[in-house]
């Protein structure tokens, strides 16, 4: 498949920004012909002591105001001239907006500063008809937004970089591109200014007069850059893109010719992608861990839903259950032009063989991990968890949540002392009535109640694990109060050390 690439253009990107920015948040002027859309405005900066312009909206640059002049020359040539104080590192954060806004036409957008967006749009336009109509429809969707563009399509970003700046056409066809870009000025080879002032001084306006001058020659004359810049452009040297949003792998998308409103449109374009990505994860023996289903709205906004399973998984009924409890939290608005799925993190997923004298064992496995699946995106997954025994004598480490069903444990459970069933992290100070040494308290009292006890047992040293960290030892009891709940205290140090404290660390059932 041919590469395709569109570079989309912000003529007047921060100007645009701030008329948008009054007339849908300020609305200052209730009368059309006030707003900044209909009169000169520029951006305004310090620049060694002077005031100068850095950026400019169409109708000052139509008066012959221009960025880089002087803010005084500027009023000289339009003395109502509208000015505002230009923001830091604005043209960047609008980029990676109008960037992310963008996924909607193509899975990698990258921002190409100072002004532009570069869209890898490699199989992608016939689901809009056509390169003509993708093109069409990508200017016409910005436009919406408020902001004046101008885009090309080519086979490489050089050319289309250069198109859409100093060319006519919106679409280079396949296969065109030394046809279109001999015509071009040097100035859309992405050169420095200087460079680009040295090869019209000596009257090189065309880059098709540079493509028959000896590679050897360029380069002694321009250095290596205008070269490699001349080669990308041509598709000789392959150049990348740095997506703002990383392309997952397993990705599925579902572009909508008519906006989705409805409940069942939405289950409807899930399960269609469901389908799609556990087919190409059957293919590959992978299984999803976990995923985001993406709903992208006509007003801009997206709308997300993600879910985790216990195991690796490509089973579609139980996928979309998952999904579905939270479908009803996506709002269609005006309506949903584009679906996205993404398998976010993905693992191996091989059949299982059933042994004959181990029944159907397997069979359950999976049931039993599609229930935590469906306990846990309904409570949430801070709400169930899986416990393996830790290589560890102090009991807070004794233990270590696990990852998934299939996780091995690497110890086994210590059965020769009773541990208690709810193990708290980390121990409550307890108050102490009538200590005894190397003999639990008779009385403590736990959350403002006193506890008598009438059973215990006891002490079970346990030392610090020294290689981890220093301190005190402790002295455990199991003890029963008169009521019949049993705890598990301990005892902080020795007897004799005045510093000894006393903590609840569990219960037993």
């Amino acid at each position: 498949m041919a590469r395709r690439y569109v570079s989309i253009w912000f003529r007047y990107l921060a100007t645009d920004w701030f008329s948008i920015r009054q007339q849908k948040l300020k609305k200052r002027f209730e009368e059309e012909d006030h707003s900044l859309r209909t009169v000169p405005f520029v951006l305004r900066a310090p620049v060694h002591g002077r005031m100068i312009i850095t950026a400019t909206n169409a109708i000052a640059v139509a008066k012959g105001i221009h960025k880089g002049m002087a803010l005084a020359d500027a009023r000289a040539i339009h003395p109502d001239l509208e000015v505002m104080d230009e923001m830091p590192d604005l043209p960047n954060r609008l980029l990676v907006r109008l960037a992310e806004y963008c996924i909607r036409f193509s899975p990698s957008v990258a921002i190409d500063l100072p002004d532009g967006l570069i869209v890898d749009a490699t199989g992608c336009s016939h689901l809009w008809g056509g390169d003509e109509k993708y093109v069409a429809e990508l200017i016409r969707k910005l436009n919406e937004r408020g902001y004046e563009v101008r885009a090309a399509m080519a086979d490489t970003i050089g050319v289309a970089w250069g198109t859409v700046r100093f060319g006519q056409n919106h679409v280079v066809p396949i296969g065109r591109n030394i046809d279109t870009l001999i015509f071009l000025p040097p100035d859309a080879l992405r050169l420095e200014p200087e460079t680009v002032k040295r090869l019209h001084k000596l009257g090189l306006h065309r880059i098709s007069q540079l493509i028959n001058i000896q590679r050897s020659s360029l380069r002694r004359r321009f250095g290596q850059h205008l070269i490699s810049m001349l080669d990308k452009a041509i598709g000789q040297e392959f150049e990348t893109i740095q997506s703002v949003v990383p392309v997952e792998p397993y990705q599925e998308r579902l572009p909508c010719m008519e906006p989705i409103v409805t409940a069942t449109g939405i289950e409807l374009a899930l399960r269609q992608l469901l389908e799609a990505l556990c087919l190409r994860l059957h293919k590959d023996e992978k299984g999803i861990r976990q995923a985001i289903f993406k709903a992208f709205r006509v007003d801009g906004k997206i709308a997300n839903i993600n879910i985790g399973t216990t195991r690796p998984s490509y089973n579609i009924d139980h996928l979309f259950k998952l999904f579905e409890t939270k479908l009803s939290t996506i709002e269609p608005a005006l309506g949903l032009e584009l679906f996205i799925l993404e398998a976010t993190k993905v693992e191996d997923h091989l059949p299982q063989q059933e042994k004959m004298w181990e029944g159907r064992r397997g069979l359950a496995d999976v049931r039993l991990s599609e229930l935590i699946d469906r306990l846990t995106n309904k409570v949430g997954s801070a709400s169930v968890h899986r416990y393996l025994p830790d290589e560890h004598y102090w009991p807070e480490r004794s233990y270590r949540h696990a990852t998934s069903l299939q996780e091995i444990p690497i110890a086994t459970w210590r059965k020769d002392k009773p541990r208690p069933l709810q193990l708290l992290t980390p121990p409550e100070r307890i108050e102490v009535t009538a200590p005894i040494p190397d003999y639990p308290p008779m009385l403590f009292r736990y959350l403002g109640k006193v506890h008598e006890i009438v059973k215990a047992d006891g002490p079970e040293r346990i030392e610090q694990e020294w290689w981890l960290q220093q301190g005190q030892h402790r002295d455990y009891y199991r003890v029963e109060d008169k009521d019949g709940h049993r705890y598990w205290l301990f005892r902080l140090g020795h007897y004799d050390d005045k510093s000894y404290q006393w903590f609840l660390h569990g219960f037993f059932p």
